[in-house]
């Protein structure tokens, strides 16, 4: 497999480029017969054509934000979901050069006729060009190696994508026993490196580089923040310079515009499902509509989140603290259905609009569980940095039930790799995981009771690399 793997890229780019070519020239065809006499000098051929091209300009665009030409990395109904998605999407945003070059409105059937079609055409791509290609790359062969705490959990993600990982072996390593160790690794494709101290980290990632052999990695926080390092030339030796400041003022100037720009207009587009959402929790039980409570923010400041009511009246009138569990039986009727489709958080536009949270940002934590989660890892004020947000780089590529410790990371890696254009892509990647089961399943009921971040062990020693 090593030998080709240098054709990875290019075969996906093949597979992209003929799926979205395919969906233009039928978009083109559904132009020429449904809206193009309908302007008021008809394009000819090459007007068309170029028609056709922005569209695909647009797809391309829809499929790079939604990742969904990426070959072996999805498995077959994600693939075929995801390019449905940025197809949908690229459809709708494709109706406003058509009204404009008619400069009329006129019925939108044809693209959803046309959606139908390519929809058919997806889910063949989907799974002939996923299966081609797992054939030619069949799942690699990895060792996990570790140290003194096998990583169950993560041996257990890694075995749920078989269809890109097998765990042949897994194997203890310390001081001692690291020359070993490191010609047992040479046997394998790939190695999966958990949570060891610096010193054999580093010494098997050198040996690994040096080998050309594939490492995969699970990063400690202060892997993240030399991440986003720049790079510094003011002398002849390589200097890293982490500013660790969280967003500089124009780029909150700039997300705070987008904040009130976006929250306006959702408010209004979102007003009737305000209101029947409203109606029906009043219906139900006759209990307050709103629920309100305390979540921190940047700086450690609190404020009252604002969302739809979901449970009982008075459903922590003890004062504990207690996680929503896959079976809350707090939870109504009304709540359950909101809560599966994320109504429940859209009063927090009116956050937003007040400048208390963000559309993006890490989301906001209870004082009594960030002083619970700092007091185990003191990194986790570090989410502090930046305001809390609606959605986060951590609830698009996390689940709801993703352990403290790796949203913390994930939340990490959002603030200092901070730009506008990634704010837009968690955007539009949230519509994503809107409709995904497991980006809704709630806490276990095991976790509910005992969420404790694990350490990050990046002090266990020193690097010890003198070069």
């Amino acid at each position: 497999m090593k030998k080709y793997d240098q054709y990875k890229r290019l075969i996906r780019f093949a597979a992209g480029v003929s799926l979205i070519a395919v969906e233009s020239i039928i978009f083109m065809y559904m132009w020429i017969y449904c809206y193009k006499d309908q302007m008021e000098m008809p394009y000819q051929r090459l007007g068309n054509y170029a028609l056709a091209a922005v569209y695909a300009l647009i797809l391309y665009i829809f499929s790079s934000i939604y990742g969904s030409l990426r070959l072996g990395y999805l498995k077959n109904g994600e693939l075929i979901y995801t390019h449905t998605l940025a197809t949908t999407c690229a459809n709708a945003v494709s109706y406003i050069p058509i009204v404009l070059l008619v400069k009329h409105f006129r019925s939108p059937m044809p693209l959803v006729w046309l959606t139908a079609g390519q929809f058919v055409i997806i889910v063949g791509w989907g799974y002939v060009a996923n299966t081609l290609y797992r054939k030619v790359y069949p799942p690699r062969k990895v060792i996990m190696v570790y140290g003194d705490r096998p990583m169950k959990e993560l041996m257990e993600k890694i075995y749920s994508r078989a269809d890109r990982f097998v765990i042949s072996s897994s194997i203890h390593v310390d001081r001692e026993h690291i020359e070993e160790v490191k010609e047992t690794l040479l046997e394998y494709e790939g190695v999966v490196v958990c949570d060891l101290p610096s010193t054999i980290r580093n010494n098997l990632l050198k040996f690994c580089y040096g080998h050309s052999l594939r490492v995969y990695t699970m990063p400690k926080i202060s892997d993240i923040i030399i991440r986003s390092a720049e790079n510094m030339h003011y002398f002849d030796t390589p200097l890293l310079l982490a500013r660790n400041d969280g967003l500089s003022v124009e780029q909150a100037v700039i997300k705070r515009a987008m904040d009130i720009a976006v929250s306006l207009v959702m408010l209004v587009i979102f007003s009737p499902v305000f209101l029947v959402t409203a109606l029906a929790i009043k219906l139900y039980d006759g209990g307050p509509v709103f629920f309100y409570q305390e979540r921190c923010t940047k700086d450690g400041k609190t404020f009252s989140i604002c969302k739809f009511r979901s449970m009982i009246v008075d459903a922590e009138k003890r004062g504990e603290i207690l996680m929503a569990t896959d079976r809350d039986p707090r939870i109504t009727p009304v709540g359950n259905l909101i809560r599966k489709v994320r109504i429940d958080e859209l009063p927090q536009l009116l956050n937003i609009l007040k400048g208390e949270m963000s559309l993006v940002g890490p989301r906001p934590e209870r004082p009594e569980l960030v002083e619970l989660y700092a007091d185990k890892v003191p990194e986790f004020r570090y989410r502090l940095k930046v305001k809390g947000g609606l959605t986060g780089y951590a609830q698009v590529y996390g689940k709801y039930n993703t352990t403290i410790y790796d949203k913390l990371k994930l939340d990490l890696m959002y603030i200092q790799n901070y730009s506008l254009l990634m704010d837009i892509e968690i955007l539009f990647r949230t519509v994503k995981i809107l409709f995904e089961k497991e980006s809704t399943e709630g806490f276990s009921e095991e976790e509910s009771v005992m969420v404790e971040p694990e350490a990050d062990g990046d002090d266990e020693e020193d690097d010890g690399d003198l070069g």
